[in-house]
C-alpha cells in the first residue's frame, strides 16, 4: 500500500450542535435554491437496537452557512446511538418537484415539507414495529417512485402505495436494507429483501441458497458487462447472482463480509470490481477488519492486511471526487487512528482526511464534483478535491435528489 496522498481542501465547517447529540447526517436541496442542506435526524434512546428498531427524536435542518432553517422535535440529552438505521429519508414523495422529508416519528409515518419542516401528511403505521427503514420504491409502475416499504429489524416488511395503503406483507430473512430496482425492464421494481427476490407483488420468484446470518448489503450492477444487470450480496459471504436467481460466483475468502461496494476501481480490469470489508475479529477492544477487492468474477485482486485495531469500518463508492473517471472506496469510521480515506483500486490510500467521524458525500451546489462531509457532535466539515467559492449566491435551480441519497443506510448498497 501506497503512502501517497493528495491533501483535500476544507471549504467550511459548519456548526450542527443545535441538532443535539449522536445524529445522523442526510443531504438534499431541501428549499429548492440550488445548494443542498444539512438534515440531523437524533434517535430515540432507551431501546435495544439489536432488536428493536429507532424512531426520530427530533429534526433540524441546517444551510451550508450554519443557519438553522427549522427543527421538529426536541434534542434529547440521552439519545440512542448508531447501531442500527434510522427511520429518515429524504425524497420528492408527491412528485412536486419539491422535497419532502419522510420519518417515523412518535410511531407514526410523516412526510414533512422540505422547506419548512412543517407536516403535509400523518399516516399510521402498519404495525407497531414497522419503522426499522424507509425504502423508496415503484411498484405500482407509475412515472415516479411513489411506493413506501417499511420493515422491522429483520423478519417482515411491508408496502404501501402513495396513499399508504397496504399493498403486501412479506415474512422472510430480510437483511438490513432491502434494494429495489427494476430488474426486468418492465416499469416496476423487484425488491432484494434479504436472500429473496420478490415481484412488484410481493410474491418470492428466487431465493438464495446456503447462506446463513442475514443480508448485510446489496449492490446492482452490470459488473460481467453482458448487457444486464447482476446483484451482489454481502453477508456471511460474498455472492453473485445473475436477474434469474442463477449463483455467478461466490467469494469465501472473508470471515464476514459486512459491506460490499462496486465501483471502477480499475482500468486495467473488464466490467465492475467489487470492493468488500471483512470483519476478521468483532466485538471487541482487539477487533480487525481489512479491505478486499474482487474481480468481476469473485477473484480475490488484494486483501488489505491491517496491523492497526478496528473492527466498525464502513465502506462505499465515491463516483465524481475529482475529475478523473475512476472510482474510490471511501473508508470511514476504521478506529485504530485512521482517519476516513479514499483508496484507489491498487489499495493506494490517495486521500486521507484531516478530520474524523462519520461522512456523507454529495455534489452540493451542483458543480459536476461531490464534496465530503466528515461529522461529529459539533461540526460538519466540508472538503473537497479542488477550492469552490463556497459563499457564492445560490443558483435557484433545484438540485436533483439522486437514489443514493434518498436510500440512506447504515448499511449502504446501492446500483451502478
Amino acid at each position: 500500500m501506497s503512502n501517497t496522498t493528495s491533501a483535500p481542501v476544507c471549504l467550511g465547517k459548519i456548526d450542527i450542535r443545535a441538532a443535539g447529540l449522536r445524529c445522523k447526517m442526510l443531504v438534499g436541496d431541501l428549499n429548492g435554491d440550488g445548494r443542498m442542506e444539512l438534515l440531523l435526524a437524533q434517535p430515540d434512546g432507551g431501546i435495544d437496537d439489536r432488536y428493536v428498531p429507532h424512531q426520530v427524536q427530533c429534526l433540524t435542518a441546517i444551510d451550508l452557512l450554519g443557519n438553522v432553517l427549522w427543527q421538529t422535535g426536541t434534542p434529547s440529552e440521552h439519545p440512542g446511538g448508531p447501531g442500527s438505521d434510522y427511520p429518515v429519508q429524504i425524497y420528492d414523495i408527491d412528485a412536486d418537484g419539491k422535497l419532502e422529508v419522510l420519518c417515523v416519528m412518535d410511531g407514526r409515518f410523516h412526510i414533512l415539507d422540505g422547506a419548512t419542516g412543517r407536516a403535509k401528511a400523518v399516516y399510521e403505521l402498519p404495525d407497531p414495529s414497522a419503522h426499522d427503514c424507509i425504502i423508496v420504491a415503484n411498484l405500482s409502475g407509475g412515472p415516479h417512485p411513489q411506493d413506501i416499504i417499511l420493515k422491522n429489524r429483520y423478519k417482515q416488511m411491508w408496502a404501501m402505495d402513495k396513499e399508504f395503503k397496504l399493498l403486501w406483507t412479506h415474512r422472510g430473512n430480510v437483511g438490513h436494507f432491502p434494494w429495489a430496482y427494476d430488474l426486468d425492464g418492465d416499469g416496476r421494481d423487484e425488491v432484494m429483501a434479504g436472500y429473496d427476490l420478490l415481484g412488484p407483488d410481493g410474491q418470492v420468484r428466487w431465493s438464495c441458497r446456503d447462506l446463513s446470518d442475514h443480508a448485510d448489503c446489496i449492490w446492482v450492477g452490470d459488473v460481467n458487462g453482458d448487457g444486464e444487470a447482476e446483484l451482489v450480496i454481502g453477508g456471511s459471504v460474498t455472492v453473485m447472482y445473475d436477474r434469474h436467481g442463477a449463483e455467478l460466483w461466490r467469494y469465501e475468502g472473508s470471515i464476514e463480509s459486512q459491506h460490499v461496494a462496486l465501483g471502477k476501481f480499475r482500468a486495467d480490469m473488464p466490467g465492475l470490481q467489487i470492493a468488500g470489508l471483512d470483519r476478521i475479529v468483532r466485538g471487541n477492544e482487539n477487533g480487525k477488519d481489512g479491505l478486499f477487492l474482487l474481480d468481476g468474477e469473485g477473484h480475490e485482486v488484494w486483501k488489505e492486511d491491517r496491523k492497526s485495531k478496528g473492527w466498525l469500518t464502513i465502506i462505499e463508492t465515491i463516483r465524481g471526487w475529482d475529475e478523473g473517471r475512476r472510482d474510490y472506496i471511501l473508508a470511514y469510521r476504521r478506529g485504530g487512528g485512521i482517519r476516513p480515506t479514499l483508496y484507489d483500486g491498487e489499495m493506494n490510500a490517495v486521500v486521507e482526511f484531516p478530520a474524523d467521524g462519520y461522512v456523507v458525500h454529495a455534489d452540493l451546489l451542483g458543480e459536476g464534483t461531490e464534496q465530503v462531509i466528515i461529522y461529529d457532535d459539533e461540526t460538519a466539515s466540508v472538503f473537497a478535491s479542488r477550492a469552490i467559492d463556497w459563499n457564492r449566491a445560490p443558483s435557484g435551480i433545484p438540485l436533483p435528489q439522486s437514489k443514493r441519497l434518498y436510500s440512506s443506510t447504515l448499511y449502504p448498497g446501492g446500483q451502478i
